[in-house]
């Protein structure tokens, strides 16, 4: 299995690794054509309800944490996982948020 790593849709560069965008929303600023990454999978990001009432504050970690898992195990697209799954056996998978502090967003979980 090859790692999965996370980071910024800035900071995507084309390599052999497998970029994924996993925000609701493009990112401002970046056409959709020639886009530094692979996929958007937007489904797997947190609801907007989720995301503003999270805000990125650090003593709502924890709780946005738990909500957003409850969000992924009622989404759980089996063919989404398995892709993801499939492509990481083969190749590095990076997932990718245009997020400032991905330390708090919602690729760590």
């Amino acid at each position: 299995m090859h790692e999965i790593s996370l980071g910024r849709t800035r900071d995507a560069s084309p390599s052999p690794v497998w970029r994924v965008l996993v925000d609701r929303l493009w990112p401002r600023a970046v056409a959709k054509t020639g886009a530094a990454w692979d996929e958007w999978i937007k489904d797997a990001r947190p609801s907007a309800e989720l995301r503003q009432w999270y805000g990125h504050k650090p003593e709502r970690q924890q709780v946005f944490r738990d909500r957003y898992w409850h969000e992924l195990v009622a989404w759980r697209d089996d063919a989404l996982h398995n892709e993801l799954m499939s492509r990481a056996k083969r190749q590095p998978v990076m997932l990718l948020t245009a997020t400032k502090d991905v330390e708090r967003s919602h690729l760590l979980y």
